[in-house]
């Protein structure tokens, strides 16, 4: 790489690491250190690249989303669980506690999740990605998203029925049944 093309990617990854880690993380399933890693190969794999990409941010959360599925097809487990990191404080008024028990109990019931649901949900939900790009992101079809969204959305409300009391109301109504992983962000 020439040192312009070494500079650009420089400011590639220092603009924009913290999103594309958070979406590692996620995709990890609340896992920091396996979202670190997933994040430095996606990152390494996009260096040995750089002057070949037109849209880098794309093509990186691309090889985030395909490194993750190449996990999927090992056959063994993690058997280790990740610890929760305190919660950040937010502004004067809001009860960090709910917020923070909102976060854990989501990061668990997210890590119950098989690693194709949970990637689904985070495409869906956090990175807010139509069905279509969904699917031809993971290689299915646009039907196998639907389904794997609504028994993923299922087996969440089943893992933590808990979600529904502790979600924040909405304008002073009442916490609805229909939750989505977005409202939370582990």
């Amino acid at each position: 790489m020439d040192a312009e093309g070494l500079e650009s990617f420089r400011q590639f990854v220092a603009g924009r690491s913290a999103a594309l880690l958070r979406t590692a993380v996620l995709l990890s399933g609340g896992d920091r250190h396996a979202g670190e890693d997933l994040l430095q190969s996606a990152l390494a794999k996009a260096a040995g690249r750089w002057h070949r990409i037109d849209e880098p941010e794309a093509y990186v959360r691309q090889v985030l989303y395909r490194q993750q599925i190449s996990r999927w097809r090992l056959k063994w487990r993690r058997r280790e669980f990740s610890v929760a990191e305190p919660p950040e404080n937010g502004p004067p008024g809001t009860d960090t506690a709910a917020a923070a028990d909102l976060r854990l109990v989501m990061r668990e019931a997210l890590s119950r999740l098989t690693a194709r649901q949970r990637t689904v949900l985070v495409l869906r939900y956090f990175e807010d990605l139509p069905e279509a790009d969904v699917a031809r992101l993971l290689g299915c079809s646009v039907g196998t998203v639907r389904s794997t969204t609504h028994r993923s959305l299922a087996r969440l409300r089943t893992l933590a029925p808990e979600l529904a009391a502790l979600a924040p109301a909405v304008g002073g109504q009442p916490a609805s049944r229909d939750y989505s992983p977005v409202e939370v962000r582990p």
